[in-house]
């Protein structure tokens, strides 16, 4: 595997200053559905059901810092959610997540569970070695994963040698996983600073990989 070089820009920094990310890089295998990981996704839904409203969720560390992070790059955060956000707010509206392949659907039970945007790469599928994290400018290009052209204007988002290939609103096309990707770069961002909720995070990322992808190699890092 090639570990990546994920730089924090000082635009981004000076906007948001306690930015904290995570990253698990790992070769897995994917399938189209796992029933025990579904199990666990059921179970973390009727929790959220039980202990959340649409308001308290937006109280939730990771869902708040994101937000606040959303204005301070230039977005507004209610026209644009975060991933995290919209995955916990579908739950509440009496809604099952969408099940996409066995590796997205983890990576959302993830994000769901710590609150966090989390970016999930094909890493085969990113150009070059180094990813940047910026913020959109007006008139780039970006192509949403099912939502086709989507406005990054003041949206904080990771660019390699290409383009932009995620946003904590939605990742790209272009690097989206499927089920012929055999290596995930999975990003949390910590908008909240929270380094041992981030690192947390990423841990269970790679213990998901582990029981339901048969991961048997990984690394993971902090930016």
């Amino acid at each position: 595997m090639e570990r990546k070089t994920i730089l924090v820009s000082d635009e981004l920094r000076n906007a948001c200053p306690a930015f904290v990310g995570g990253a698990v890089l790992a070769r897995f295998r994917n399938s189209a559905y796992s029933e025990g990981l579904w199990q666990e996704i059921k179970a973390c839904e009727q929790q959220m059901q039980r202990e959340l409203t649409p308001e308290t969720l937006k109280h939730i560390s990771g869902i708040e810092a994101t937000r606040q992070a959303y204005k301070a790059c230039g977005k507004d955060p209610s026209r644009y959610r975060p991933s995290s956000e919209q995955l916990v707010r579908r739950v509440l509206q009496g809604k099952s997540l969408y099940q996409i392949d066995t590796c997205v659907d983890l990576v959302n039970l993830a994000s769901m569970r710590y609150g966090y945007s989390i970016g999930g790469f094909d890493a085969d599928r990113i150009d070059g070695d180094t990813l940047v994290l910026g913020i959109g400018r007006e008139g780039e290009p970006y192509e949403g994963i099912g939502r086709g052209p989507l406005n990054i204007a003041g949206l904080p988002v990771y660019r390699d040698a290409t383009g932009g290939i995620g946003t904590p609103t939605s990742d790209h096309e272009r690097t989206k996983l499927s089920l012929q990707s055999s290596t995930l770069l999975a990003l949390v961002n910590g908008y909240d600073g929270d380094t041992a909720q981030v690192q947390a995070c990423c841990d269970c990322i790679a213990d998901l990989l582990r029981r339901y992808c048969e991961c048997s190699e990984w690394e993971q890092w902090t930016y």
